[in-house]
């Protein structure tokens, strides 16, 4: 009988070790949501405040009920879009970031420091808002900072607190990270900013035949922007030069566009340009260094070979005028172009940061 038992016993063993255990989700979950924006109703361009987001999920949001996440917000660069982030759009014919799948290879390897991960479309008719406050596009920085997260705090298993949210984004996005970040301590800890453009725009100078190439030919260029049918044709410096007008210098007297532009008759509107300057990261860092003081992490990057040659210049500036404020930063170059090497720094710099700097501090019942 002992015997008949024993063996027993050792086949239970043996056949609880042949049944395979439960996988573990190796893959996080995408979610595409609309967040309306009451903060972006009535903007003078008429785009709607219905807000296209995508969200990653974790892998382990769907297997732990009782956990909760700390989020990142990435903010998406000049005619950019939430899903050209997803991997589901292809970038000048070939596919970019699949944020996705860097966080799923970034999480199986470090499964305690799990994040969500949310991206809003902020594309609208002249193909980016710039996270800015303006009557013409809406108000897409409290948008962003107020709406958007309190929407994700109701909805997901967040850890709803500053010190657990970050926020990134790339060339147009890292100029709202650094934007909305020094202004909004209170929300966001920790920043990432991956080759931001526009932290300062130069101002013209006076030109009665401007050159195409120069800052002057750009703004003649988008100065005889009149219609719809023009803005399918504007290059990609028209367009962007309309962009910072509409949300910078917004002018609802000023139709069809209700913007300013800095030149008039090739001279210089100073009042426009005092406008844009109020908007430029460089400029107004000194009013907001408190704030920035506040922030647990902050960091920037930029390639060597950026093709738009300002920004590495600027981020030199900046990271000067972090240091003689004596705010801790973190500033890295590295061989590459504007956007080669982006989802490369996404995995092995920008979520490895956030690993580190957020706080994965379970909330007490």
């Amino acid at each position: 009988m002992k015997l008949h038992r024993h063996f027993c016993l050792v086949a239970s063993v043996l056949l609880l070790a042949a049944i395979p255990a439960s996988p573990q989700a190796t893959h996080g979950a995408v979610q595409h949501i609309t967040v309306h924006g009451k903060l972006l109703e009535g903007n003078l361009l008429g785009d709607t405040a219905d807000r296209p987001v995508s969200v990653y999920l974790p892998p382990s949001y769907a297997t732990q009920p009782d956990r909760r996440y700390p989020v990142v917000y990435f903010l998406h660069g000049f005619t950019d879009s939430d899903t050209e982030w997803f991997g589901q759009e292809l970038k000048n014919g070939k596919p970019w970031i699949n944020l996705p799948e860097i966080a799923d290879r970034v999480f199986a390897a470090d499964p305690a420091h799990e994040m969500i991960l949310i991206v809003p479309n902020a594309n609208n008719k002249f193909k980016g808002s710039f996270y800015s406050s303006s009557v013409t596009t809406g108000d897409w920085e409290d948008y962003i900072v107020t709406e958007l997260v309190a929407y994700i705090d109701q909805h997901y298993r967040t850890i709803a607190r500053p010190e657990s949210r970050g926020l990134g984004g790339h060339s147009m996005g890292g100029y709202g990270t650094l934007r909305l970040g020094m202004k909004h301590a209170d929300v966001f800890s920790s920043i990432y900013a991956l080759s931001p453009c526009c932290l300062i725009v130069s101002a013209p100078a006076p030109s009665a035949a401007p050159a195409p190439a120069s800052q002057d030919g750009k703004i003649h260029a988008a100065a005889q922007v009149k219609s719809d049918a023009d803005l399918q044709r504007a290059d990609f410096f028209t367009l962007i030069t309309l962009a910072f007008a509409s949300a910078w210098s917004p002018n609802p007297g000023n139709p069809p566009f209700y913007l300013d532009l800095p030149t008039a008759d090739g001279k210089p509107r100073l009042d426009v340009v005092a406008k844009w300057l109020a908007n430029a990261p460089l400029v107004i860092l000194d009013q907001y260094a408190i704030g920035l003081k506040h922030l647990h992490a902050i960091a920037f990057d930029a390639g060597t070979n950026d093709e738009f040659k300002q920004i590495p210049r600027d981020l030199i500036t900046l990271d000067r005028d972090l240091t003689l404020n004596k705010i801790p930063h973190t500033y890295e170059t590295y061989a590459g172009s504007h956007i080669d090497h982006i989802p490369q720094r996404l995995e092995e710099k920008v979520l490895p940061f956030f690993a580190r700097n957020l706080s994965f501090t379970q909330p007490t019942p």
